[in-house]
Order: C-alpha cells, then sequence, then structure tokens
C-alpha cells in the first residue's frame, strides 16, 4: 500500500477564464478501488490526464506507483493478440495472460488471432488483463464498457470486483455498485471523496442537498426577519433622539441622558441585529454551491391515430448481403409503449433500427409496415460525427434555437459551451447535444440508438424521469440494465 497525494492542483485550459480544478487536495489509497464521477465536462477525463502528466499544471502530484491509462492505445490492430498484450505488460508469461482471460471468459485461442478481430467486448477484456498483470501500477480506467452488451457488461464488472488499485470512470450505475469502495465525487464547486459505491454516495447526496435547501429556506425567512427587525429599531431609535429637545405631556424639558441612554440602547440593538443578519447570509452564501438539481424537462410526443405504428411479420433482415437474424421477427410497436431491443453484439439491434428508419443499405424479408404518416425522431449511436456552432446545428435540424439551449442548460451545460466548437464537447456532451435535440422535435416515435452512451448519472437520471412522465413511444437499445428495466415495458429479443 503506498498513498497518492495531490496537493495545491490547479488547472486551466489556455484562454479559459475558468479553472477546471483550484487548489484541489487529495490522498487517495493506492488499494483502493475509487469510482470517479460527475455531469460531463467536469474535468473527469482531464484529472486523468494530469495524473499522467500531459498537461501542465500547478500544485504537486506525489505517487509511488505508475498510473496506466485504459482504453491502451494498440498501434497495430493487425498484430496478433498475445503480441499487443505483450507490448501492454512486457514481463508478464503467456500463462499469466491465459489465466485472467479465463477470469474473463475469453477463449484462448483469441490470443493467437489478430487483435482487430476481436469484438469490442473482447478487445476491452483482454486489454484489462495485460494492464492488471503490470506491477506496482494504478489503473486510470475509462469507461471500459461502453458500447459492449450486458453480458460482456457483467463480465468486466465481476472482474474488477476482484481486483484494486484503481480508478474507474463510469456511468453505468450497477457497474459502479459491484466493484467500487470509494467514490470521488466531481461537484458543482468541490471534489468530494466518500467511502462506499454509488448507491450509498448518491442517497447521501440527496439527504445532503435536501437538508441544504430546507436550511437555506430557513435561513431566507430568518434574514427577512432580522433585516425587519434592524430597521424598526433603527426607526425607533431615531425618533428617541429627535424627541431630546421635546417636552413632556405637563410642559416639562425632557431628561436628554435618559432619551440618549435609551437612544444608544435601541441602537446597539439594531446593531445586534445586522450583526446577526450578516452571520446568517454568510451561512446561507455556503449553502447550495453543490446541490445537483436535477431539473425536468419537456417532451411533446404525438399521439398516432392507428393501433400499430410499427408491424413486423416473420421479419428478416440483411446487410451487405448478410443475413442478420436467423430467427424471423414478429412484433408490433404501439402508442406509448416503450420497447428496448436486446441482445449481444453483432446481433443485430442497430440494423433493425436502420430498418424501421427505412435505410436503404438494410434489405429486409417477410413483412415490415411503417405508416407513411409516422414522424420519428432519430437519436443516432455515434455523435463524433458533430462539428461547428450550436446555432448552425439547429437550423440544419429546423429545431428552435432557444428551446435547445434551455435543455442543454438543464443538463448540465455552462453558458460558455454554447459559443464553443460542438468538435471540441466531450463525448458525453456531444450525445447530449442529439437528445436535446430530439426532445425538441415532437414526433410520434423516438428511435433511440444507445443514447446513455458517455452520459453522466445526474443526466441519466433525468431522461428517466421524463420518459416516465411524458409516456412517449419510444424504440430504443441501452446496455444500461438500471435503466432498461426501469424504462422498458416490451422487450424485442435478437
Amino acid at each position: 500500500m503506498s498513498l497518492i497525494q495531490i496537493k495545491d492542483l490547479s488547472f486551466s485550459y489556455p484562454g479559459s477564464y475558468t479553472p477546471i480544478f483550484d487548489g484541489v487536495q487529495l490522498q487517495i489509497d493506492s488499494t483502493w478501488k475509487l469510482g470517479l464521477i460527475g455531469r460531463n465536462g467536469r474535468g473527469k477525463t482531464t484529472f486523468f490526464r494530469l495524473l499522467l502528466a500531459q498537461y501542465e499544471y500547478q500544485g504537486s502530484i506525489t505517487h509511488e506507483v505508475a498510473f496506466r491509462y485504459f482504453p491502451y492505445p494498440v498501434a497495430n490492430p493487425e498484430k496478433m493478440t498475445l503480441e499487443v498484450l505483450q507490448e501492454a505488460c512486457p514481463h508478464a508469461e503467456d500463462w499469466e495472460f491465459m489465466k485472467e482471460l479465463n477470469l474473463l471468459d475469453v477463449e484462448i485461442d483469441r490470443l493467437y488471432l489478430p487483435f482487430a478481430t476481436l469484438s469490442d467486448g473482447e478487445q476491452n477484456k483482454v486489454l484489462l488483463a495485460a494492464l492488471f498483470l503490470n506491477e506496482n501500477t494504478f489503473l486510470l480506467i475509462d469507461e471500459p464498457t461502453n458500447h459492449l452488451d450486458d453480458e460482456a457488461r457483467q463480465k468486466i464488472a465481476d472482474y474488477l470486483a476482484k481486483k484494486q488499485g484503481f480508478i474507474l470512470i463510469s456511468h453505468d450505475r450497477r457497474l459502479l455498485d459491484v466493484c467500487v469502495d470509494h467514490i470521488l465525487a466531481m461537484n458543482k464547486a468541490s471534489i468530494e471523496l466518500q467511502q462506499g459505491n454509488f448507491s450509498s454516495w448518491y442517497l447521501n447526496k440527496q439527504q445532503q442537498d435536501q437538508f441544504e435547501l430546507a436550511q437555506n429556506e430557513k435561513l431566507k425567512k430568518e434574514v427577512k426577519r432580522l433585516n425587519e427587525a434592524a430597521k424598526r429599531t433603527a426607526s425607533w431609535s431615531n425618533q428617541v433622539e429627535k424627541s431630546k429637545n421635546g417636552t413632556t405631556n405637563s410642559g416639562t424639558k425632557l431628561d436628554k441622558g435618559y432619551v440618549g441612554h435609551k437612544a444608544a440602547k435601541m441602537m446597539k440593538k439594531s446593531k445586534t441585529h445586522e450583526k446577526r443578519m450578516q452571520e446568517a447570509i454568510h451561512q446561507k452564501e455556503q449553502l447550495l454551491t453543490d446541490v445537483e438539481e436535477i431539473e425536468n424537462l419537456k417532451l411533446q410526443p404525438l399521439f398516432f391515430k392507428q393501433a400499430n405504428q410499427v408491424l413486423a411479420q416473420e421479419l428478416v433482415l440483411s446487410y451487405a448481403d448478410k443475413i442478420i437474424n436467423q430467427n424471423p421477427l414478429n412484433f408490433t410497436i404501439q402508442n406509448q409503449e416503450r420497447v428496448a431491443i436486446v441482445g449481444k453484439n453483432g446481433s443485430g439491434k442497430s440494423t433493425l433500427l436502420k430498418a424501421i428508419l427505412q435505410d436503404s443499405t438494410v434489405n429486409t424479408t417477410g413483412l415490415l409496415k411503417i405508416s407513411p404518416q409516422l414522424i420519428i425522431s432519430y437519436v443516432p449511436q455515434d455523435a463524433e460525427f458533430l462539428a461547428g456552432s450550436l446555432k448552425k446545428f439547429t437550423e440544419d435540424k429546423a429545431i428552435d434555437y432557444v428551446l435547445f439551449l434551455a435543455i442543454l442548460r438543464k443538463l448540465g451545460f455552462a453558458r460558455e459551451q454554447f459559443d464553443k466548437d460542438v468538435a471540441s464537447f466531450s463525448a458525453g456532451q456531444k450525445k447530449k447535444v442529439l437528445i436535446a435535440a430530439s426532445l425538441c422535435q415532437p414526433a410520434h416515435l423516438y428511435i433511440w440508438d444507445e443514447p446513455l452512451n458517455y452520459i453522466d448519472l445526474i443526466s441519466r437520471i433525468q431522461i428517466e424521469q421524463l420518459i416516465l412522465k411524458f409516456q412517449p413511444t419510444l424504440l430504443f437499445v441501452e446496455h444500461d440494465q438500471a435503466f432498461q428495466q426501469k424504462i422498458a415495458t416490451k422487450i424485442i429479443q435478437m
């Protein structure tokens, strides 16, 4: 065991007036299994790059362990998988690789195939295995389960649960609950380190936010009461002071000393009220800096006049002359149904979505009936193609620019992001741009292909609440098990 000590860490990107980190103090045990969470754009991946000394920063980071980053950059994917692993961990023996792959349910013969021929899940598994075999290392694991099917996610979760000495960036609640013992949360105004998994952290976070909101309301009322009391006392003091040269009802002169003493006493009381008010204001300013407001999103689903929006009977899909599903599909999608397409990677989930979108690259046999009057809003799986200004994006999509920006604000975007090129956004922010566009579009059917990839946990909860409230007709592919189980009313099994 050794310590990773971070002292007075400050960093901001060139040309930016807003620091990503400002005087951060952290002490991390190198045996911890640490989950790193926070809204998109809060600096999670930047934190990894600072640990890897890829950026210049102020402060100090001291450590006795070597940091290694996942995903490991494979220079030549055409090499045999065993060669790639030997590059990632030069000191490991072949039998050690085999032992680790056995834990991950990867066939040993994969070692002797070109790395590029392995599935995404297999590639992630073998690279994780190699990196964990390096001695005296602390892994920085960046979203290892994106795009992976449920089975691959579960294997990686089980594997990581048996390991120690890593920081894991993930937006998968199940994964974080299974395999971490500490949470490092990048909040709005602070960085918080807490023992436990995501569920325990989130429960504590909700309780703390509720306490601060209640305390804030209490202090607001106290400040108002003290302000009014101070004004009344000051007014009485001035009136008494003015009466020093007056007379009583019997015509005798007032005792100036007594009146002055009474005025001073009132003024002292006013000053006491003012001091207490300033203390209450100071307490109030310390609250709400980290409260995560899960603002309500809105949607405008349209009701389709026919019973079935989509009808499939004995449907077989083919792509590039390759039959995708050997077992014909039979299903309907009706108003307000939320239909999840599930299956292993490569089983044809995205191909089915493309068929319903009437993509000409997908061929079908059997019946696939889609009304020409059906209005569809589509969120594609990939968001990397996005570039240019948000204004131009909304013009191309023919959506309301002001409404679009309002949705992005609710999804955690800072206003300064709006003037930047979308190409500079993080992967999660790009995905939010696509989702915000879809939310601006009134539609009969919303088709979302892995909408939550790279999207932070708070935003996932917002989107869940939105769907449950407005009950749109939704056809989706999503590997986040918690989301899938909460949202889906019907399953199409590929």
